[in-house]
Parts: C-alpha cells; sequence; structure tokens
C-alpha cells in the first residue's frame, strides 16, 4: 500500500483558494436533466480539459477553478467556466441549471458515468448510487502543513450548521417537495463516510483511520473519504464539502470568502492555543440536521460556547467570528451583503416562492433562467 505523504499539505502560500461547482444538464424544452457530459467533455479544447470533470450521471458537469490568490479571483474563474459552459449549452442544446437538487428527475431515468472511480461508487451503493442527484459547491482552502490541517479540521466543524444554513437550496427531489431545505444533503447522506468527521488528536490519528479503510479495502483511494468538512490529499488543503450548489454569484463569493476566512481565524487560534477542537459530535450532528430540515427559527448548540440559539443567532456568531479574517484579505464587504435582503433569504426560500406561484414548470424553468453569469 503506498504510504500516504503528510508534505502536500505544506504550501508556502496558504489560504489559496480552489473552488468547484457542479451543474445540471437540463433540456431547453421542459428543463428535465439530459446526458450530455460526454459531449462536453469531447467538445472541450486542451487547455480546458482540466478545468471540467464527470460526476456520477451524465446529466452533470462539474467545472472547477485554478488555484486562485483571491476571492476575487475565484470568483472571476468561476464566471468564466459558467460562461463558457453556457455558450457550449447553445451549441450542444443544453442549459445550465442550478439546485442542490433537479426538482423532478426520476433516478432511474440516470445514466452512470462509465469509468473505473464511478463504477465502484455503483457497485458499492447500487441502489442509492441511482438516488444521488445531487450537486454541491466546494471549497479548497490551503494551509500550511499537515499537523495543522487536522486540528483545524476539528475547530472547523463547529461551522458546518450555519455554512448548511446559509446555502440551503434544494427543496424538492422527484416531484416531491421533500420538506427539508437541502434535500442534497439527505440524499449524499446515504453514502458511507459523508458525516461529520470525529475528533483526531493529531495528524497521526487522521493518517492512522485513513490507512486502515485503505487496508481493509473501505475505500480504494483517500477521496472516498466523503466527510462534511475533510483534508483532501491530492491537494493538500481543507476541503469544504457542505454547500448545496448557488445561482447567485454573489451568494456562492460570500461562502468562498467565509471558508477562507474560518481558515485564516482558525489557524490563529490555534496558534494561540485558543481554538476549540473537542466538540460534541451529537451537538454537532444535531445542528446538521436542523439546518437540513427547518428554517433560520430553529434552535441548535453552538458546540464550541454550549449556548443554545436560533440558526439565524449561528449564522452572525459565524460572521462576526470571520469579520477580522474577511476585512484582511479584502473582503469586509461579505458582511454589508449578508446584512442585505439578498444576502439573507436562501436560495432554497427562493424555489419554494416560484413552486408556490408557478409549480414545477416555472420552477425548472426558473432554475435554469436565473444562474448568475455577471457580478452584480
Amino acid at each position: 500500500m503506498k504510504k500516504l505523504d503528510k508534505h502536500v499539505f505544506d504550501h508556502s502560500n496558504p489560504y489559496t483558494i480552489g473552488v468547484e461547482e457542479e451543474y445540471m444538464l437540463c433540456s431547453p424544452v421542459d428543463g428535465e436533466l439530459i446526458p450530455m457530459a460526454d459531449s462536453i467533455i469531447n467538445a472541450l479544447p486542451d487547455n480546458l480539459m482540466q478545468r471540467f470533470s464527470y460526476e456520477l450521471i451524465l446529466s452533470e458537469i462539474e467545472v472547477n477553478t485554478p488555484i486562485c490568490n483571491t476571492v476575487k479571483e475565484a470568483v472571476d474563474c468561476l464566471l468564466e467556466l459558467r460562461n463558457y459552459t453556457r455558450e457550449l449549452g447553445n451549441k450542444l442544446n443544453f442549459n445550465i441549471g442550478i439546485s442542490g437538487t433537479h426538482p423532478t428527475a426520476n433516478p432511474d431515468d440516470q445514466i452512470f458515468v462509465q469509468n473505473d472511480n464511478y463504477s465502484w461508487v455503483k457497485n458499492q451503493m447500487k441502489y442509492y448510487a441511482r438516488q444521488n442527484i445531487t450537486f454541491a459547491l466546494h471549497v479548497h482552502i490551503a494551509v500550511t502543513d499537515a499537523e495543522t490541517s487536522i486540528h483545524v479540521l476539528n475547530g472547523l466543524r463547529r461551522w458546518i450548521p450555519p455554512l448548511l444554513a446559509i446555502s440551503a437550496n434544494s427543496p424538492f427531489f422527484n416531484q416531491k417537495q421533500t420538506g427539508m431545505r437541502s434535500t442534497r444533503t439527505i440524499q449524499f447522506g446515504a453514502f458511507p463516510r459523508t458525516q461529520i468527521p470525529q475528533f483526531f488528536k493529531n495528524y497521526t490519528d487522521y493518517e492512522n483511520l485513513t490507512s486502515k479503510y485503505l487496508k481493509m479495502k473501505t475505500i480504494n483511494k483517500t477521496r472516498q473519504v466523503w466527510w462534511k468538512i475533510r483534508p483532501h490529499f491530492d491537494f493538500g488543503t481543507i476541503e469544504f464539502r457542505i454547500c448545496d450548489v448557488q445561482r447567485s454569484i454573489q451568494k456562492t463569493e460570500m461562502i468562498i470568502a467565509l471558508c477562507q476566512a474560518l481558515v485564516y481565524q482558525s489557524v490563529l487560534d490555534y496558534q494561540n492555543g485558543i481554538l476549540k477542537e473537542d466538540l460534541n459530535l451529537e451537538l454537532l450532528n444535531d445542528g446538521l440536521w436542523k439546518a437540513t430540515r427547518f428554517g433560520q427559527d430553529a434552535k441548535v448548540c453552538d458546540a464550541a460556547t454550549e449556548e443554545v440559539i436560533s440558526l439565524r443567532n449561528f449564522i452572525q456568531s459565524m460572521i462576526d467570528y470571520s469579520s477580522e479574517a474577511l476585512n484582511y484579505f479584502g473582503n469586509g464587504h461579505i458582511i454589508k451583503f449578508y446584512n442585505s435582503v439578498d444576502g439573507r433569504v436562501s436560495e432554497c426560500d427562493e424555489q419554494l416562492k416560484i413552486y408556490e406561484e408557478s409549480g414545477f414548470s416555472g420552477l425548472k424553468k426558473y432554475l435554469t433562467d436565473s444562474v448568475d453569469y455577471n457580478y452584480n
């Protein structure tokens, strides 16, 4: 078995950013999912091949930025990728749709991508692999070294509920209003190793678990550990995997900036010996469930302080905790945006409103027509 290389986490330029967005590939006629991923990959020029990748089904495509030094650079790259994908859609006859789940797609109609990685997932999960019609926003932040990454990972678990609460964007699945705000969290949560990770004493503790998974053939590669936040052995980053993908580029920017700021502030707290790491996993999971199911009035417990607060106030605590770091990176405007009407209304609420007004046909049109391709 190949030994894991901890030095991949050694970055002389920490807090750089990588972002992945997953798009629905929709019919321009009725907004249903259509299997266009092969056509997209086949149409790409060589210089863009590494910016696009398959997901589990052929009606989904992932785009990913290069390593970016600033949030603005990451947002600019995402807009370029969104616009390029839209142009491909005009040529190949598909539309980009953005939502954490497609509201009406039948899982039985989806076609799996045929490669070794996704065939492994399909064989592992059987029936439940096909239920994973989900679309996420993933944010990678580089840190200084492997040991720091694990301690910061421990502390960052605190912020999983508020990050999901501000990004919830999937109230429908398979022609049903599910009652969830993030159905994506439920659907993908059927997979193993998608939960909130445990507390790790140090990097060796984490490495031992991962090595055992590989030895037992629980996983074939480290990226098959799909926790809500994870260390990424390929890139040497901390990867946030909590959030539903967003139509709004300003909401996307807010999430990216918060992830960077949370990592930066957590590193400072770790270096100063004040980072709270050994958090109550039951309280963390309860917060995750409340953010998945309920609105921001739901009561949760901040696992670091054990104070019972609303999700809305927990989000504000996250903004306050991040504020100095946001300003340090030149992203103080994120605080102003969050305090605006546009910043506080989730895309889940937007979907519910459109559905109430115009049903599934109007909602599917909205999920393609309301995608941001420019920074407003």
